[in-house]
């Protein structure tokens, strides 16, 4: 005789854990099909005075009508690059992801985001409510703030040690300092340690809102642009804009220690 007939509570609870785990795998495979579609090559090409934006070049313009296969465009069509990147294949960024919270998995204003800062081989270091995490997976859709120059060289080779240095500290402990969703959080732990290496580089600090105006915010924007972008031509297959209009895609600035 099992056991699930003499404790019929095992096989509720058995059955409870099954359905549960049903959900976790359906939600995740809706977060990779969501991240998908925001992955879809935007390509923008120029004609009649109009920017014309598409997953695929058409074959006639879809302005003024005009054939455009075979027809020299004024400008060669070009991709839009995605401001989204894999966190594992950054170094020494400060990476913005979906928070695990996030069912959508989504960069929208009002949805909640976790902050991490990469080590030279990509592993992801983030605060959470128990302690520093070391992410090796699971950041690879996210968006990226350059900390270092690549001609940096002394502060490559010295990042990975300051970073695990800072993270063992007794701030990031919770035994020592519970987790606050407020004050001390996943981006107090990114903006302490970033300060603390402008420091050592006899640069000044950043304030919070500093930081989140000038590096943060103008990615966001961008985010929110190309989202949208992309979700007008899942389902008008086209966007059309004036020359004069821009979509904001100008190169942005890093942080560091530049």
């Amino acid at each position: 005789m099992s056991s699930d007939r003499l404790y019929p509570g095992n096989q509720r609870r058995r059955r409870g854990e099954e359905a549960k785990e049903r959900r976790r795998k359906r939600s995740g495979s809706d977060c990779q099909a969501a991240e998908e579609e925001m992955e879809q090559s935007v390509i923008h090409l120029s004609h009649c005075q109009k920017e014309i934006f598409c997953f695929t070049v058409p074959e006639v313009c879809p302005s003024c009508g005009e054939e455009l296969k075979g027809r020299r465009l004024h400008e060669a069509p070009v991709s839009l690059p995605s401001p989204f990147t894999d966190g594992h294949k950054t170094s020494c960024c400060l990476l913005v992801a979906p928070a695990h919270n996030n069912q959508d998995r989504d960069f929208t204003g009002t949805s909640d985001l976790h902050t991490g800062i990469s080590n030279t081989k990509g592993v992801v270091y983030n605060y959470t409510q128990d302690g520093v995490r070391r992410d090796q997976s699971g950041w690879s859709h996210c968006v990226s703030v350059p900390l270092v120059r690549p001609d940096m060289f002394h502060l490559l080779a010295q990042w990975d040690q300051y970073l695990e240095t800072f993270s063992e500290g007794p701030a990031w402990d919770p035994v020592w300092q519970k987790f606050h969703e407020e004050d001390h959080n996943c981006f107090s732990f990114c903006l302490q340690f970033l300060n603390g290496v402008l420091a050592m580089e006899g640069r000044g600090t950043l304030s919070r809102d500093d930081f989140t105006r000038c590096f943060i915010l103008p990615r966001m924007r961008r985010v929110s642009k190309y989202t949208t972008l992309i979700r007008h031509l899942q389902e008008h297959q086209y966007y059309l804009a004036d020359r004069q209009e821009t979509l904001g895609y100008g190169q942005e600035e890093s942080v560091a220690t530049s």
